[in-house]
């Protein structure tokens, strides 16, 4: 599965009264592994900032005065966003931006560019209601450093969001409550058990590179929960019948 997480910065808040993308900036993953192989684009989007925006991304109309316009890197968006899935946050925002400045060059909106969007502000507010659920917020919460985000930057912020979004999706809650989920209901039916003494079962050992990826998998949720995850947490072994009664 080919997903890509996006984010772009503006000139302001707001598309349909002149204000125009400045930077896009795109990162890959492929089943849910970063690729590297990742999009990067600074726009001159003919006009100046407005100071608020400005004072966040600190793109001045000076540095981007060089930089290719929206339609010169349009076909080429266009090619690398193709059938992805994009992980945005806040979703609405981007793909209006985006939306608006492939309407000026006639072409169609991304719904029929892309393979779906996954919006991980509406992700995190059912994850944590009620409580601060910016880009900041949740690197803070899951343990990723931001330390070097002084400013909004597209790419700077699409990697990190990759970050939140696979602790997000592959957090240690996430994984007990589909376990909980597999429990059957009271008075549910169970299914026949198999006997297995006259089976020849075939044992399947892990190689090294699936125990490699596997202890991957293990230090992601040793930093979603700022510890050591259950994963990683040794049963406790009985000595004998009367030790377990």
């Amino acid at each position: 599965m080919r997903q890509l997480v996006l984010d772009t910065e503006t000139t302001g808040l707001n598309a349909r009264t002149g204000d125009r993308i400045i930077e896009i900036g795109c990162v890959e993953l492929i089943n849910r592994r970063l690729t590297g192989n990742n999009l990067h684009f600074y726009i001159n989007p003919g006009r100046d900032s407005d100071p608020g925006a400005l004072a966040v991304h600190g793109l001045t109309t000076e540095f981007l005065s060089d930089k290719p316009r929206f339609a010169e890197i349009a076909a080429e968006l266009r090619h690398f966003l193709a059938d992805a899935e994009l992980i945005i946050h806040n979703a609405p925002f981007d793909i209006g931006f985006l939306d608006v400045e492939f309407g000026l060059l006639g072409l169609p909106k991304m719904a029929d560019v892309c393979g779906g969007v996954i919006d991980t502000l509406v992700q995190a507010k059912q994850m944590f209601p009620g409580k601060r659920n910016s880009l900041d917020a949740l690197c803070d919460r899951f343990g990723i450093s931001n330390a070097h985000r002084t400013l909004h930057g597209a790419l700077l912020d699409s990697e990190l969001l990759a970050e939140v979004y696979l602790a997000m999706t592959r957090g240690q809650e996430s994984l007990v409550i589909d376990m909980l989920g597999d429990v059957p209901a009271a008075g549910a039916a169970l299914s026949p058990r198999i006997a297995l003494d006259g089976l020849d079962l075939r044992v399947i050992v892990a190689s090294a590179d699936e125990l490699t990826a596997h202890d991957a998998v293990l230090s992601d949720l040793d930093r979603a929960v700022k510890g050591t995850s259950v994963w990683r947490t040794e049963p406790a072994v009985v000595e004998n019948a009367e030790a377990a009664a």
